[in-house]
């Protein structure tokens, strides 16, 4: 639109019986639009940074509609020239000034999960014995008994995604867990059971810290964060898990994690070690205390701290390598279900405190934890529920091997043990467990993994009414699909 154009255009258009000062105020309102349309091109490319590209011929622009009253003028003229090299066309304003229509929240989301399935075989040993005497179980698998083959460990799906910028959601449920007490005292299997819900919510941008409101993980001891898809061993040993059986409760969870130590987890990921998620490097929660989907009994809350802090070891010499060393801490009261039904009618004193140290294989690396503590166990000699010291842990060596004929490769040895009350059993019966664990992983693909292990176990049944140690050796073979 050449500004010179526009007196000819005005005359040409003017009716006859129109006054010049009608015109003159025509053609003013006109400039005026004009000018207006100029200054919207102008800030518009500005605004644009891709690279210039070679001018397309003018495109004719039409004079936004002149004021009521007003005799309708047409502008024939080009369109202005800009003054860099790529004029802006009508489709492109448009274009500009079109905003992306942002997701529903539940375009957000998305599902995954994994299977696992599982062959137990008592190999030798107490598989069965007579009344009061302990037989050769284990509280990490209700499978492992003398009349089973195969059976479901584990079927997860996972629900998760980010509502917004400051808002997650995650959702677990596992359709593998069993029902006992049914009509006729058998169990039921491939039962539903709610392992995790909550929200995330991140106060600020950079997502450093996360408040997590829910049923979620207890921050205590390394193992028991770990999530069983990432496992080497098929379960968690005695000594931590005993701390929460299940692994979770309901509760609100503070996580902090640096960036730089952040930075130092998603490398080992990307290099396909076994870590054990995203928790923070410091934790601080507080839960109901009475465990995994159970109603809490007292008006107590369960306090729970978690420190974990990696360390690289380059300046080392030891190129890639890196060592995290940390702790935990729980101070609770609980009060334990008990035989005759119900919860026993006083709140017990439940503390521990947790080390832990991993070197991660590079292709040896070791791993080890160990917790002290007191807590409620049944004593026979007078028949009731008391507050007793515990201790136990273990020490794990495994390797990595990166690349051989049946894909990637961990080998692992474990030795653990724990003396104490594993209150998450009727009377908080007491365990004496040592068992020497030695297996493999491997990755056929990155959606199927196998683990074969072979223990050698001396175990305390988890029943107050049976005494010993049952012996024997365990042989165990997993299936996990990852989808």
């Amino acid at each position: 639109m050449a500004g010179t154009s526009l007196p000819a255009a005005a005359q040409q258009a003017a009716p006859a019986t129109g006054t010049q000062p009608d015109q003159a105020q025509t053609i003013a309102d006109l400039q005026r639009q004009i000018d207006e349309l100029k200054a919207i091109v102008s800030a518009l490319q500005a605004q644009q940074t891709a690279p210039s590209a070679p001018a397309p011929s003018p495109a004719p622009v039409a004079a936004p509609a002149p004021a009521p009253g007003a005799p309708v003028v047409a502008v024939t003229g080009p369109a202005p020239a800009p003054a860099a090299d790529a004029p802006i066309t009508t489709p492109m304003l448009a274009a500009a000034s079109a905003k992306p229509k942002p997701k529903a929240w539940y375009e957000k989301l998305r599902l995954r999960g994994y299977t696992q399935m599982r062959f137990n075989q008592i190999v030798s040993g107490d598989a069965n014995a007579p009344a009061g005497i302990s037989r050769l179980r284990t509280i990490g698998d209700g499978d492992v008994r003398p009349d089973n083959n195969f059976s479901f460990r584990r079927m997860r799906l996972i629900l998760q995604g980010d509502l917004n910028d400051h808002v997650s959601l995650y959702f677990q449920p596992d359709f593998a867990a069993a029902v006992s007490n049914q009509s006729a005292g058998e169990r039921r299997e491939g039962s539903v059971s709610l392992r995790d819900m909550y929200a995330d919510v991140f106060p600020f941008d950079d997502k450093t810290f996360r408040i997590r409101l829910g049923q979620s993980k207890v921050p205590y001891g390394w193992e028991n964060m770990q999530s069983s898809s990432n496992r080497l061993a098929l379960d968690r040993t005695d000594a931590i898990n005993s701390a929460a059986a299940g692994e979770r409760d309901l509760g609100i969870v503070a996580y902090y994690t640096p960036t730089h130590v952040q930075k130092i987890w998603d490398r080992l990921s990307a290099d396909g070690q076994k870590l054990f998620g995203n928790y923070g490097a410091f934790g601080f929660g507080a839960f109901n205390g009475q465990g995994l989907n159970r109603t809490e009994g007292n008006d107590g809350v369960m306090l729970v701290g978690l420190a974990t802090w990696p360390f690289e070891l380059d300046g080392l010499g030891l190129d890639g390598q890196v060592f995290e060393i940390g702790g935990s801490v729980m101070y609770n009261r609980i009060r334990p279900e008990v035989r005759t039904g119900g919860l026993s009618a006083a709140s017990f004193k439940d503390e521990r405190v947790n080390l832990h140290a991993i070197l991660y294989p590079q292709p040896i690396g070791v791993q080890a934890e160990w917790n002290w503590g007191t807590g409620p166990e049944f004593v026979p000699a007078s028949g009731r529920i008391e507050e007793r010291p515990l201790d136990g842990g273990y020490v794990q060596l495994m390797g990595k091997i990166d690349k051989s004929p049946i894909g990637p490769f961990y080998p692992f040895a474990r030795w653990q043990y724990y003396r104490g009350g594993f209150k998450a059993a009727i009377n908080a019966p007491r365990l004496e467990t040592e068992e020497l664990e030695l297996g493999f992983e491997f990755q056929l693909d990155s959606a199927l993994e196998i683990t074969t292990t072979y223990g050698f176990a001396k175990r305390k049944e988890a029943d107050e009414r049976r005494f010993g140690q049952a012996e024997g050796q365990i042989l165990r073979v997993q299936a996990q699909w990852n989808y």
